[in-house]
């Protein structure tokens, strides 16, 4: 009986290294990147990059929904094209940028990414600093009402008045 577990557990590790090894990747898988560049310059940068500088031809591109359809050959596929597509949408850290090429492996979309930081790096410089407080200009959102340290200090019509402690003392003349 010892022995027939062990056949058992045996087979079934090696039927479970066997999936494992055999299943296929996720093809929903993409590779994202942030960028603190504009959404019109990243957008234009990634349309540039894959068109210009890859060569890829563009099969349909939407500026106002924020994807590029393309598609992807490498050196070592031959001539065999594959669709890929990055999208685009803008954020509050940024615009996130997602490109898919599902039959190929993954370091293929990295590439693209890799690519598109540095081109956008290169042609627009230091990213600029995002203010994370778009439209609030008052972080504690009060800061135009006097503190408690300041409550006692007199405001600019309060400069002839006197003080609750200043009542009883004589006035200079």
């Amino acid at each position: 009986m010892r022995r027939f577990i062990q056949i058992v557990l045996v087979g079934f590790a090696l039927l479970m290294v066997g999936f494992a090894l055999t299943r296929a990747p996720d093809a929903n898988a993409s590779v994202a990147y942030v960028s603190p560049y504009s959404f019109e310059q990243t957008y234009g940068g990634g349309l540039r990059l894959l068109r210009v500088d890859l060569g890829y031809k563009i099969l349909e591109k939407d500026k106002d929904t924020g994807y590029i359809l393309f598609e992807y050959s490498s050196p070592e596929s031959g001539n065999k094209v594959y669709p890929g597509s990055m999208e685009l949408v803008e954020t509050k850290d940024g615009v996130h940028v997602a490109v898919q090429i599902p039959a190929m492996p993954q370091y293929h979309e990295r590439m693209i990414v890799d690519a598109l930081a540095k081109k956008l790096s290169n042609e627009y410089g230091e990213p600029p600093k995002r203010d994370k407080d778009k439209g609030d200009k008052d972080k504690d959102g009060d800061k135009d009402k006097p503190k408690d340290g300041d409550k006692d200090k007199p405001k600019d019509g309060d400069k002839d008045k006197p003080k609750d402690g200043d009542k009883d003392k004589p006035k200079d003349g």
